[in-house]
């Protein structure tokens, strides 16, 4: 076997694996989707004071405040209610005329005599152009998941990430949610709604039959790699 056959085998080769290959969605949310363990630490004795406060070492809580989020593995339940809807109609439409004409009446008798008063020149042009465009789009997320404070900025918002994962049979589904939230906006159930939620991303995948059926086959990406159409 020639060195050119065996190059050219290698080429196919290639090319097959890389239109089996099935390239995987990228990722909307990206980062930790929830708080790092803390370090163990050891509990100070409580002092015998009489007192009815007494800090402990997982931080002084105030007793006549509610039990908001602040601290970094707090919990947030973020209520999903997304629902964005936007249309766009295009409509272009331009025309243009144009006409000359010359006729030679009278010709003097030093011109040639291949010029005639019988040769007359009109011209005319047209020019039209229509162009129309429509476009719309109408989206609903709806649903409940309860994330964990992963960090707290500087000025106090709280940066939230969460996943929740459901198997059913041969199928699952998870949803990522990630963003910063102002504490002033977590309400006293200790839940905030996704419309007040700053950089947020929200991604809902699902593995198994349903994913499945929307991949295309390993054949048809083959062609459609090496199609120069």
């Amino acid at each position: 076997m020639s060195a050119r056959l065996l190059r050219y085998l290698a080429c196919l080769f290639v090319a097959v694996l890389h239109g089996c290959a099935m390239i995987p969605p990228e990722p909307v949310v990206t980062g930790p989707l929830s708080a790092p363990p803390p370090a163990p630490v050891v509990l100070p004795a409580a002092e015998v004071n009489g007192a009815i406060y007494q800090p402990t070492a997982y931080g002084s809580y105030p007793l006549f405040e509610d039990r908001r989020p602040r601290n970094v593995g707090d919990i947030v339940t973020v209520l999903i209610q997304e629902k964005t809807n936007a249309a766009k109609n295009v409509k272009t439409s331009t025309g243009r005329n144009g006409s000359a004409g010359f006729g030679a009446a009278l010709v003097p008798d030093f011109l040639p005599g291949a010029i005639s008063a019988k040769q007359d020149l009109d011209m005319s042009g047209k020019n039209e152009l229509e162009g129309k465009g429509s476009t719309s789009a109408d989206n609903m997320f709806a649903g409940t998941l309860t994330t964990t404070v992963v960090g707290v900025l500087p000025n106090g918002n709280l940066q939230i990430a969460g996943d929740k994962q459901i198997a059913i049979n041969r199928g699952s589904e998870h949803i990522r949610f990630s963003g910063v939230v102002d504490p002033r906006s977590v309400t006293g159930s200790n839940t905030v709604l996704s419309t007040q939620v700053a950089d947020a991303r929200i991604e809902f995948r699902s593995k198994g039959t349903m994913d499945e059926v929307q991949t295309m086959g390993w054949l048809q990406r083959f062609f459609l790699n090496v199609s120069p159409f």
